[in-house]
């Protein structure tokens, strides 16, 4: 299947399973099969959000102009801070309009912002089938270099650039979710902020995360992946251990800053990443090396801080999450460090590392 099919199919999955997130049946008519039935959708989003990411990002890079690939690998990365205000404000108008705790918010208002998705996945798809197959890949074609099995391939080959990659980007994803998922549910439920005001905040943060991941995929062109990376993973170390202490203060106003501020922290080292990751793989098993760094960088940073939070809170207060951020984004400092620096990588057929011919 070629990148330009395998990204229609990707977008499809992750389209539809959000449109069946807003149709699902609750608990009252699916019982105890309408959680189990979330958690399968969100699996399937989980899945094909990697797969998106991954084929957006190596069209971007492979279809760049030489020098200025961190800048096209940006587009790739605006797409979740600018998601998350989207989100935001659906969610804003709607509990505005209806209430917060309103019966027609807590039955069928909730369910609009998903079912509006589907004006995104009809625009997604418009651009995809228009989008052309990028030189590089129609050269790995041409030359029947495409591997029967990539992604054994790529474990053969670049399993050390794939631990890497998804360590680099564990440090992202551990702001991004820390932020947009336990640090809004906090304000509400231990800060007891309304949430119109989380919501407002989260907004702000939105912005300041595509300002941030903008600003450094200019920059990364100029400097370096690496440079600029370990300037955002050193800066988010030092936040995450201040974050709690500044939201805990229990103002709105502190609640915002902690919140936009983390965002921004993030934006950093996530700008870089749109090109880091596709430069680091060879252009035969790049879709599949991008792909799973993204994905087991979901899962160790997207994952298990969220979930391990709340008990690691109740048992050794606040400061313990913002001590686990910033062990967490150290570790992804250090993966950095390991990592080769690939602003000047050459993207086409076996440029990095030599693909066995029988594979």
């Amino acid at each position: 299947m070629g990148r330009k099919r395998t990204l229609v199919v990707t977008l499809l999955m992750m389209g539809l399973a959000t449109l069946a997130v807003g149709a699902l049946p609750g608990a009252e008519t699916w019982h105890s099969a309408a959680p189990w039935a979330l958690v399968a959708l969100r699996l399937i989003q989980g899945f094909a959000v990697g797969g998106e990411w991954a084929g957006a990002a190596l069209l971007a890079a492979e279809h760049a102009p030489a020098g200025r690939r961190g800048f096209f690998g940006m587009f790739a990365q605006l797409g979740a801070p600018i998601a998350f205000i989207f989100s935001s404000v659906t969610f804003l108008l709607t509990s505005v309009t209806l209430g917060n705790d309103s019966p027609e918010f807590l039955s069928w208002g909730w369910r609009i912002p998903f079912l509006l998705s589907a004006v995104l996945i009809a625009v997604g798809l418009v651009v995809r089938l228009r989008v052309d197959e990028t030189p590089v890949f129609r050269e790995v074609v041409s030359r029947q270099r495409v591997p029967r099995a990539p992604l054994v391939v790529l474990l053969r080959t670049q399993w050390r650039q794939v631990l890497l990659g998804g360590g680099a980007i564990t440090g992202v994803f551990t702001l991004f979710y820390m932020a947009s998922a336990y640090l809004t549910s906090y304000g509400t439920a231990q800060l007891h902020h309304g949430r119109t005001v989380v919501l407002v905040a989260g907004i702000v943060g939105g912005a300041a995360m595509a300002a941030t991941t903008v600003g450094s995929a200019v920059l990364c062109d100029r400097w370096g992946r690496r440079p600029v990376m370990l300037i955002g993973f050193g800066a988010a170390a030092v936040w995450s251990v201040v974050l709690f202490p500044i939201v805990d203060s229990g103002s709105a106003s502190a609640f915002a800053i902690g919140l936009a501020g983390t965002f921004a922290v993030l934006g950093i080292s996530y700008g870089p990443m749109g090109s880091l990751l596709p430069e680091t793989f060879d252009a035969r098993c790049r879709y599949s090396g991008a792909g799973l760094a993204y994905n087991l960088g979901g899962v160790l940073g997207g994952a298990i801080p969220p979930l391990i939070a709340a008990p690691l809170a109740g048992a050794f207060g606040s400061i313990s999450i913002g001590v686990l951020m910033a062990a967490l984004s150290v570790v992804s400092l250090g993966c950095v460090v390991a990592i080769a620096e690939t602003r000047n990588a050459d993207l086409q057929v076996g440029d990095i590392v030599p693909v066995p011919e029988s594979a």
